[in-house]
């Protein structure tokens, strides 16, 4: 299960009539610990602002599930309930969860989380769809952490044998060619 991490950072941002002025953003991004939540932040920040930004808040976030397609405008989050049966002692329990949905408007975010819900068997209730105050969300990315943990695979025998062949049959030559011009 993923653990979100909601991130609140101010910095300098330029506006649409090209003045600077300061913001308090909040991304979400997906994290094993608070540590990597803060190394994660940073290293995206600096991908996307020039000057400086400070990392105000850092807290675990209540979203369960993103929702993202390609297009969309805006960050909504919706909240679901739904209820399930307890196994040991048979009472019925009431289950809330928060999902994120990319998309344009409210009824396009509606209808994107009823096809992305669409999987669930136990029938669940929509309690409030709101414009959320997240302005980006970094999922991991899990090729790219995997290039940067994962050595390079060690030559095989041969490989070396071959490059060490190379060297010496590349070293003869030059004797040779020294030899030649004394």
């Amino acid at each position: 299960m993923q653990t979100w991490f909601e991130c609140r950072v101010k910095y300098l941002k330029i506006d649409q009539g090209g003045f600077e002025r300061k913001v308090n953003d909040n991304y979400l991004l997906d994290a094993v610990s608070f540590t990597d939540a803060e190394k994660r932040i940073f290293e995206e920040m600096q991908e996307i602002t020039r000057g400086e930004f400070h990392v105000q808040n850092i807290k675990k976030s209540n979203i369960s599930e993103i929702i993202s397609k390609e297009e969309g405008e805006w960050w909504y989050k919706a909240k679901i309930s739904l209820v399930t049966i307890d196994e040991e002692g048979g009472k019925e329990k009431k289950i809330t969860n928060y999902i994120l949905i990319m998309a344009d408007d409210l009824s396009q975010a509606l209808k994107r989380l009823e096809d992305g819900l669409s999987y669930m068997l136990v029938p669940y209730v929509v309690t409030s769809i709101q414009l959320s105050t997240i302005a980006e969300v970094f999922p991991y990315d899990l090729e790219a952490q995997s290039q940067t943990l994962m050595p390079s695979a060690p030559k095989k025998e041969e490989e070396i044998i071959d490059e060490d062949l190379e060297e010496i049959e590349d070293s003869e030559e030059i004797e040779e060619i020294e030899e030649s011009e004394d």
